[in-house]
């Protein structure tokens, strides 16, 4: 019997070499070893030897050997491996994989019988009690299995325990880049009988079919020793069922995955008990009806982990509602990138490089905290159907618009900032809590841009781009030079004083500026929350703060002056532009045109 040993190295083409049972192999840099890595520097020249035999391939590390090996992720010294199993030394993997047999070349030696779907559903089992037994622990077999093997291991076992006379089990895999079927795992009910080998042609008629495959041979001449008969099997049947790679799968194990793909089938091969032709016939249909709805059990429990594993990475970056878009089959078309209307919300942490200043002896203690403020940051975001597109540092990005664009999107977005900014001034009024120093400062835009996935074939991310995004960055630095939480574009203006009547929160006009390296200028707006929550700023403060910028852009500083003096002592907003008039004396420039042209960033 052969086996194959397959080479995993993460800087090189994988590459195999054929075992054959009972001969010995050195494995070791040095060129003159049967096995020669001479690609990895920290095997040694000479490492491990092995040697394969019906039980499996047994390993045994040289006493020269100065890296350890790996085996399930423990050291090893001693140990035998079966078919599907690995071990690992520097970077590079090795798998044992089990070749498969092919079978008797006589045209008339094996029978391929077709399986009638109908009739398995009408087959009554007589045995139903065993069979459902075995079945009800499957789901905890499913949910309880940690890594492929794992769960290899365990079905095996459930089929030879609800399979009577089934003499070995094995889960098998046809490998697309040689069109060649792979023994994962392999089982026989006695570890006495050596191993199993599968027909690749069984194998190969179940992947072709896509449907379950039996084989029955003439035992009368099975006289070769190289064709699968002659293992002391007189049937076999293989069942497709589409497999999920596990979410705890080892990084080797992921590989393997990407590299067989995703199809899977369950092989099952044994004896005929002799008790007639049509008794067998049926025994095996009922052994093939089991044995398919644990395929198909499988299949689908292993698809509804995936999808749960799958809505759990996405809650980080959607709410329910997109959640619930995107359906229970993940509809992954709505997430190509597109162009549409967005509103984009960039939040960041202010004075956090002094705080990092400050705590350069507790980095780990900073990271915690900041960590909290980017929650409370995304958990907002998310309450009100936005999407997180990003963080930058001490720094969020949400947007609303897509996949899903409604007309409350925009007003979702000012909402959102509205409750970050409410939960971090809770913070800040509690000394003992641990943002209570932290303040934000918030810009959000709203125009035209591509949403989506982005990025390159290396790695992607969902998040949004165009002016709007930059704008929305520029709005939320300048927060800090007019002394505002929140900042807004006059998009986002009109829009909220077009839902006043509706719309929770209000609205000021700061100024008429150009932003530091932008073409555009624009007259950006200050978000407020309503005045029952902020009695201390009046709508009245509100218009006469708008009556003064509007003098202040037509020139007539010192009626401008006076209005801005009107707001309430602790109202900051006003200090920017009664800056700006009083470093021209209260009056206007001679080529004034309204507009303030800032001369950074921040």
């Amino acid at each position: 019997m052969h086996r194959l040993l397959a080479f995993h190295d993460c800087r090189m083409l994988d590459r195999q070499f054929l075992l054959a049972d009972e001969k010995k192999y050195q494995l070791g840099r040095a060129e003159d070893n049967e096995i020669s890595t001479t690609w990895d520097d920290r095997i040694s020249r000479y490492h491990a030897s092995l040697v394969p035999s019906d039980k499996g391939v047994r390993l045994l590390v040289l006493d020269v050997a100065s890296n350890p090996v790996f085996v399930d992720g423990r050291t090893t010294s001693d140990v035998v491996l079966k078919a599907g199993q690995s071990f690992v030394i520097g970077a590079t993997r090795f798998e044992v994989q089990q070749v498969t047999q092919s079978d008797s070349p006589r045209s008339n030696a094996v029978q391929q019988l077709p399986i009638d779907r109908r009739q398995l559903e009408q087959l009554r089992y007589e045995d139903a009690d065993k069979r459902i037994e075995v079945l009800t622990s499957l789901p905890a077999v499913i949910r309880e299995s940690g890594v492929e093997r794992d769960l290899f291991v365990r079905l095996a076992s459930l089929l030879l325990a609800g399979i009577q006379h089934a003499e070995g089990v094995a889960v098998v895999a046809m490998e697309p880049e040689r069109s060649k079927p792979v023994v994962l795992h392999q089982e026989r009910r006695f570890e006495a009988d050596g191993s199993l080998r599968p027909s690749s042609r069984l194998i190969s008629n179940t992947f072709e079919q896509q449907r379950t495959v039996l084989h029955v041979w003439d035992e009368s001449e099975a006289d070769d020793a190289r064709y699968t008969q002659h293992a002391g099997f007189s049937w076999a049947f293989c069942t497709p069922f589409q497999d999920v790679p596990s979410t705890n799968a080892t990084d080797g194990e992921a590989d393997m995955s990407a590299r067989i793909g995703t199809a899977r089938a369950l092989y099952v091969a044994g004896r005929s008990p002799g008790e007639g032709a049509k008794t067998n016939e049926k025994r095996l249909h009922a052994d093939i009806k089991f044995t398919e709805f644990i395929a198909e059990i499988v299949g689908s429990l292993q698809r509804q982990r995936e999808l749960e594993r799958q809505q759990s990475g996405l809650r980080q970056f959607f709410s329910p509602p997109v959640l619930e878009a995107l359906g229970k089959d993940l509809d992954t078309s709505l997430l190509e990138p597109r162009e549409c209307d967005v509103t984009v919300l960039f939040c960041d942490l202010r004075g956090f490089s002094q705080h990092a200043e400050e705590q350069a002896d507790d980095l780990t203690g900073l990271l915690e905290r900041v960590s909290l403020a980017l929650e409370v940051m995304t958990s907002q975001i998310l309450r009100f159907g936005g999407v997180t597109g990003d963080f930058q540092g001490d720094a969020a990005l949400g947007f609303w618009g897509w996949p899903i664009g409604t007309d409350e999107a925009p007003l979702n977005a000012c909402r959102a900032a509205l409750a970050i900014r409410d939960e971090f001034a809770k913070a800040h009024a509690d000394p003992e809590h641990p943002l209570t120093d932290f303040e934000t400062s918030i810009g959000i835009a709203h125009g035209r841009a591509v949403a989506g996935k982005i990025g390159t074939r290396e790695q992607v991310k969902v998040t949004v781009f165009g002016p709007v995004v930059n704008l929305a960055s520029r709005l939320e630095g300048m927060t800090r030079q007019l002394h505002v939480p929140i900042l807004i574009d006059d998009n986002l203006d009109k829009i909220v004083r077009d839902n006043s009547d509706s719309f929770e929160c209000r609205v000021r006009r700061l100024l008429h500026v150009l932003p530091y390296g932008m073409d555009n200028s624009l007259v950006v707006s200050e978000l407020v929350p309503p005045e029952d929550a902020m009695p201390q700023l009046t709508n009245q403060h509100l218009d006469d703060f708008e009556t003064g910028l509007q003098h202040f852009i037509d020139g007539a500083w010192s009626e401008a002056w006076r209005y801005l003096h009107s707001m309430p002592a602790d109202d900051r907003a006003q200090d920017f532009l009664a800056m700006q008039i009083t470093q021209q004396g209260r009056t206007a420039p001679v080529d004034w045109d309204g507009i303030v042209r800032m001369k950074k960033k921040n």
